[in-house]
């Protein structure tokens, strides 16, 4: 008999590579369930209102890919929003509200310093002492980007060496609990306690539900919140807090594209939101330093709740692209095998030549027309004579790269045109995913286009944006548009019940026998038990991909046992990105928990012949919980879901 060798009734995890594969219902032989009663959505919105604790504070956390920052407001003066202290140490052209996503660990790998005092202590040590300590920026893409994140994912320093993910984003939301506490008790003038304070902290939409669980645990490390107090810490998605902070905007603290002056026909204490009536659409384009994230919302008066209509889309598409792009020409002039060598011998130098590119990206233009200078570090030019034996101003000559020169004042002279180049595969991408989305159906009604996010600062963002979408809707970009999302996420910690409906990102069921049925069901599903013939492996839905979900919604289904003497009842519960799915073997069909009730001790009662197990799966906000109910005994157990571990 298959039992034994998938090993799965010996215990309720399977090895991870293979259970999502293999055939639990054959394994389970004995643990069945079959369903019971079709399903039903019961809607227990209200019973979670009451046991909502009181915070005196929300602080919500904008962990960015380049750059972080920290917002607050006393739930006592909600109208009241303070970010951040500003941070000592800041760079030429860039503002400073938030600070750099960077990160330096010591030689022993304890946590040194974060953000611009990172930076700078980096930057300030002997070349030869730098090799030694770990330095980190822009990993935060390093979560969107692995398909099979997990709690031992790797980081890898500027030096080369590699570094617990986990831990590096522990280090830095401790980080900012300490800065937040130290303000919040400055302000206070008195101890501030960790357990009077709300948590918040922002992700993309679009990353998947393992990004999501493992900032969570990221945070738990940190000591933000205890996972037994998990509602302290809500999890944010960026362009929803975006969203719920640009209706409340007021006239005159946005600026419309089309006439780049303030919108004509309100007066300018209405808020947009007088501009926006029952059921209007608009899309949220949070376009950051790493994704962008494109949503689509709908205001339901008279309250004003949120509806998801769309769901989230978008891509890698943020303004480290340009960066890259940046690369890619160093490349084309120096070679790639010196830049390569160049970022690993002198890694400091290379983060002065970022830093220097960053505030020339920063004042690149559509009309522009004088050419942009960057600085190249003096080791650059030293290193690179060393390594080629000629200089970087006979590479420049040679490469025959257009619009790009040499100054005298040892500058990388470029063009307008030069520069532009290097946002263009970014802004392509960006207005090619509008352009998809705009097809859709729910989206071409939209009246209102929110451009937000640090990369929403870029002048040639705007343009390509207002080019192409001008005639269709109305594009706004909020004043202070790249703290948007920190404002917003305070505004969700306010109110976390602002966001009514959600689209369930995977489609979710479990691993059920059904009876097997002649022609319909596969030849190598069957299993035949006690003369009952079974279809094994079958995936009940619980709820489709792209489906609406009411937040704190409960999905109810009944089964049964398969087999009447059962004493232990396995329920896996199984998650895919796709909509049709008939069995758990289906490609793409990963396995993300699993819920065993006991039924052993139980024989005193009268159980019914048909024993009712009853399965229930709450929609939370980024969290989804799963429960097993023997309505006989009314035993229960409850499961995460979890997204990591399996």
């Amino acid at each position: 008999m298959a039992d034994k060798e998938a090993g799965g009734s010996d215990g309720p995890r399977e090895t991870a590579p293979t259970s999502a594969y293999s055939s639990p219902a054959r394994s389970l032989g004995d643990t069945g369930i079959t369903p019971l009663s079709p399903s039903h959505i019961v809607n227990d919105t209200d019973s979670n209102v009451s046991e909502q604790q009181s915070f005196l504070v929300v602080v919500a956390i904008d962990f960015g890919t380049t750059s972080s920052g920290y917002a607050y407001s006393f739930t006592k003066e909600p109208e009241c929003i303070h970010v951040m202290r500003r941070w000592e140490g800041g760079d030429p052209g860039v503002s400073n509200q938030k600070t750099p996503t960077t990160i330096l660990l010591t030689p022993e790998r304890k946590f040194h310093s974060f953000g611009y005092a990172a930076r700078d202590f980096y930057h300030d040590l002997d070349p030869n002492e730098a090799k030694q300590w770990l330095y980190l920026e822009k990993f935060k893409m390093k979560l969107h980007t692995t398909g099979d994140l997990t709690m031992d994912t790797d980081l890898t320093a500027a030096n080369g060496k590699k570094v617990k993910a986990l831990e590096i984003f522990a280090y830095a939301l401790q980080y900012f609990k300490e800065q937040a506490l130290k303000e919040l008790s400055d302000q206070a003038g008195s101890e501030f306690e960790n357990s009077d304070v709300r948590w918040v902290i922002t992700v993309p939409a679009i990353w998947k539900q393992p990004a999501k669980q493992f900032m969570r645990q990221a945070a738990y490390q940190a000591g933000l919140v205890s996972p037994e107090n998990s509602e302290q810490l809500i999890i944010a998605l960026e362009p929803e807090a975006a969203s719920i902070y640009c209706r409340k905007l007021r006239l005159h603290q946005m600026i419309e594209l089309s006439s780049k002056a303030a919108v004509n026909g309100y007066s300018g204490s209405d808020t947009v939101g007088a501009g926006f009536t029952q059921g209007d659409k608009y899309v949220v384009v949070d376009s950051g330093g790493g994704t962008v994230d494109l949503t689509v919302h709908q205001i339901r008066l008279p309250e004003g709740h949120l509806k998801e209509l769309y769901k989230a889309t978008g891509g890698p598409y943020g303004s480290l692209g340009v960066d890259y792009e940046f690369e890619k020409l160093l490349y084309k002039i120096f070679g790639e095998d010196f830049i390569e060598q160049f970022k690993i011998k002198r890694p400091a130098a290379w983060v002065d030549l970022m830093i220097a590119f960053e505030s020339r990206k920063r004042a690149a233009a559509p009309d522009r027309t004088n050419p942009l200078n960057i600085t190249l570090p003096f080791s650059f030019i030293d290193y690179y004579k060393k390594f080629r034996g000629h200089s970087v101003e006979h590479a420049l000559r040679k490469s025959n790269v257009d619009f790009v020169k040499w100054s005298s004042q040892g500058m990388l002279r470029m063009s307008p045109d030069a520069m532009n180049a290097l946002f263009k595969p970014t802004i392509d991408s960006i207005i090619e995913h509008l352009r998809d989305l705009f097809q859709k159906p729910e989206v071409s009604t939209v009246k209102f286009l929110f451009l937000v996010g640090g990369f929403a600062e870029a002048p040639l963002l705007q343009q390509a944006v207002q080019a192409a979408f001008g005639d269709q809707c109305r594009i706004i970009i909020p004043q202070d548009v790249g703290l948007t999302i920190l404002k917003g996420a305070v505004l969700f910690g306010l109110d976390p019940a602002v966001i009514k409906v959600r689209r369930s990102p995977l489609t979710y069921g479990v691993g059920v026998l059904n009876r097997y049925v002649e022609g319909k069901h596969p030849p190598e599903k069957l299993l035949v038990k006690d003369g009952t013939r079974w279809c094994t492996d079958v995936f009940d839905k619980f709820i489709s991909a792209d489906q609406s979900v009411a937040l704190g919604e409960l999905v109810k289904r009944s089964y049964t046992p398969a087999k009447p003497s059962q004493l232990v009842i396995v329920i896996n519960i199984y998650s895919s990105e796709h909509d049709n799915v008939s069995f758990i073997t289906d490609p793409g069909v990963k396995k993300c928990g699993t819920l065993r009730l006991d039924l052993t001790g139980t024989s005193g009662t009268a159980v019914p012949a048909r024993r009712e197990i009853q399965t229930l799966m709450q929609f939370g906000d980024t969290e989804i919980k799963a429960t097993a109910i023997d309505i006989a005994t009314s035993k229960s157990v409850k499961v995460g879901i979890d997204f990591l571990n399996y």
